[in-house]
């Protein structure tokens, strides 16, 4: 389950050692952590992480088929983190040390900068395949941080992009070899933690007001 370390300004929250689906339990420890950092005090920055192969294979599909009546509650949820990932009043980012895919790489455009491991793990949205359509806010979320041509590229192919295909195409901001992931995205935080406050989460939260619009659209 998500868990959160505190180094100097900058708070690293490890998604989990699984695949690191989006399940009811694992959203409330991950939005109880966010909550920990955003009712902080001084400068203050976040880096999430996986363990070993995954960062995140996205929605927890299992959970939900399993429980009808509590799929579409779960989808708003995990609509809503990334809803307030986009406008975290700290700079937030994702140290993509494995398989970002679907909902999990929709997290990882959700932050601020993806760092990407150069040589191991994808970032794809593969729900072409799955025969799954993007949700509203999730077509919003993908258009408003990636480039035109990525995007469609990304939506349309299920391509998976590899740490240095995904720095040429505009979704990563920076690739790192194995084990400098996680200290090359703390790095990055802790550059930027003394801009974390209200007019940080202001200015992000008007920069995506329409896409905060339809990701909270139930």
């Amino acid at each position: 389950m998500a868990e959160l370390e505190r180094h100097g300004a900058v708070y690293v929250l490890t998604l989990g050692e699984d695949e690191n689906r989006f399940h009811p339990d694992r959203l409330t420890a991950m939005n109880s952590a966010l909550d920990e950092v955003e009712a902080a005090d001084g400068p203050r920055a976040v880096v999430t992480t996986g363990s070993g192969k995954f960062y995140s294979n996205g929605l927890d599909l299992d959970f939900m088929a399993a429980n009808p009546d509590a799929a579409e509650a779960n989808l708003a949820d995990v609509h809503a983190l990334l809803a307030r990932v986009l406008a975290f009043p700290a700079p937030i980012i994702a140290a993509v040390q494995g398989h970002a895919f679907a909902a999990g790489a929709m997290l990882a455009l959700a932050h601020d900068q993806i760092v990407m491991r150069a040589d191991r793990g994808f970032f794809c949205l593969p729900e072409v395949d799955l025969g799954i359509p993007f949700t509203a806010g999730m077509n919003a979320l993908i258009r408003s941080r990636l480039p035109i041509a990525t995007a469609h590229e990304a939506m349309t192919t299920a391509r998976r992009y590899g740490g240095e295909d995904a720095l040429a195409a505009g979704i990563a901001a920076a690739t790192a070899g194995e084990g400098d992931v996680l200290n090359a995205a703390v790095d990055r935080a802790d550059a930027l933690a003394a801009k974390a406050g209200a007019v940080f989460g202001t200015i992000k939260a008007r920069l995506y007001a329409e896409v905060i619009a339809e990701l909270k659209v139930r």
